[in-house]
């Protein structure tokens, strides 16, 4: 008798409707906001990883585009990158560009500046995005929209690119969140 498979197997679908949904409305990024409070309540509350080992739907889409697609070279990630000065600098390096966005984010709120509509790709590429937002709602909230969005895209094609050459779910390697709840079950645990 096949087994059925849990709710929680789906969540890749939500990653890729994610990104969908944010092409045609910016608005959207803000769900995105899931993907990074629930991880840590999770690790707060029970101690453990379990985001990440079950419900990320992320490392589920890596896990099927690698595995089931074999779109993965399926080699062994270099040392460096499971190193803890790469995990952490990593997650340092996120946090500065998350810190940047909600900088960015406050002065269009105190009008010192004016919404920027476009998505940045790895932190450089500047991709104009006028077209997802249709202007109803007040300028800061759309230019967190646009921020977050930059962050989650850029994500997932590191998360893509380090799947192609390496095991499928490498980016959950140095995923800022991972790390991030790691440190909390650390701290948890003591």
């Amino acid at each position: 008798m096949k087994k059925s498979k849990k709710w929680y197997a789906y969540l890749w679908i939500a990653s890729i409707l994610y990104l969908i949904l944010g092409f045609f409305n910016i608005l959207f990024a803000w769900i995105g906001l899931l993907c990074f409070f629930i991880p840590l309540i999770i690790s707060m509350v029970k101690g453990n990883k379990a985001y990440c080992n079950k419900y990320c739907g992320r490392g589920q889409l890596f896990d099927i585009l690698g595995n089931k697609l074999k779109l993965s070279m399926k080699k062994d990630c270099p040392s460096f990158i499971r190193s803890k000065w790469f995990r952490y600098g990593f997650l340092i390096f996120f946090l500065t560009m998350f810190a940047n966005m909600l900088f960015t984010t406050y002065l269009v709120f105190a009008e010192v500046k004016n919404l920027s509509q476009f998505v940045t790709i790895l932190w450089t590429f500047k991709l104009p995005w006028q077209f997802a937002y249709h202007g109803a709602l007040s300028g800061w909230i759309a230019q967190f929209a646009f921020g977050f969005y930059s962050i989650m895209l850029t994500s997932t094609i590191l998360g893509l690119i380090t799947m192609i050459f390496f095991k499928p779910r490498t980016w959950c390697v140095y995923c800022p969140m991972g790390t991030m709840t790691q440190l909390i079950c650390k701290v948890k645990s003591k």
